[in-house]
């Protein structure tokens, strides 16, 4: 009887001590997981940490770099049309018809050597220009010539093409031009203006009202005209600006149009 009895205590003992061993067994389980690295599920992680019921997520990607959208419409304004502001005119491209004369020349009311006649467009930033020279800088300039006709600029040809334009082949035709010296006369029409307070003014700010210096010295390849720091031609402020600020120099470059060194 006694032999019973101990028997039955060990199996009562037992029934207690399994579920006991069995919640000691799961919580060993779950450290040695935490530890290890591995997941409850009882799946080994990588060396990410991530299991194999799970896969690791992939690095994001670099974003890319915002595309460059081209704002400024280089078909805002025609370029064989004489009329037009933007009107390229060079030894490859003549003045059409040959006999144009500008429908609103006016007179430029600055200081002179012969009296300026300019599109209105072009005075009215002509004018502007001349005022914040003397306003800011203290520097007066003067005009030394502006529009030319055709029959004008035959009597000015002189022949050499790397200096003057032969008729029907002139910028000074369209109205758009000024010649730009110092008041003073100094370096007038020569290369030494670039050196002047006033050639060196022009060069920087003459942008702002419009104007490109139209043959720059490195550029005779390109326009077919060598240096001139007195020659302005009016495109107006918004491509003046664009050129200035993408590095264009000549109207050539900028309208990606063949180069002209030569006459055909």
């Amino acid at each position: 009887m006694a032999d019973e009895e101990a028997a039955a205590l060990s199996r009562r003992r037992l029934a207690v001590a399994l579920p006991v061993i069995g919640v000691l067994i799961a919580i060993a389980a779950l450290v040695v997981g935490f530890v290890t690295g591995a997941s409850p599920g009882g799946g080994s992680a990588g060396a990410d940490g991530a299991s194999a019921s799970n896969p690791p997520r992939p690095a994001p990607t670099a974003a890319a770099p915002p595309a460059v959208v081209e704002t400024f419409d280089r078909a805002a304004h025609s370029l064989d049309d004489p009329a037009s502001i933007w009107v390229v005119v060079n030894k490859l491209r003549p003045i059409v018809p040959d006999d144009y004369e500008p429908a609103d020349l006016v007179d430029v009311p600055v200081a002179h050597t012969w009296e300026p006649l300019m599109r209105h467009e072009a005075s009215d930033a002509a004018v502007a220009m001349f005022d914040t020279a003397a306003n800011e800088a203290g520097l007066f300039l003067a005009s030394n010539s502006a529009y030319r006709s055709y029959w004008a600029q035959d009597e000015v040809y002189d022949g050499d093409d790397e200096t003057t334009a032969r008729p029907g082949y002139s910028e000074h035709q369209t109205g758009l031009v000024m010649d730009i010296g110092a008041e003073s006369g100094e370096c007038s029409l020569a290369e030494c203006f670039g050196e002047t307070p006033e050639g060196a003014w022009l060069r920087d700010n003459a942008y702002r009202f419009g104007f490109i210096l139209r043959y720059p010295a490195d550029k005779r390849d390109v326009t077919g005209y060598t240096y001139e720091p007195w020659h302005f031609r009016y495109v107006g402020v918004d491509l003046a600006t664009e050129m200035r600020e993408t590095g264009f120099t000549t109207l050539e470059e900028f309208f990606g149009l063949p180069a002209a060194p030569d006459y055909e």
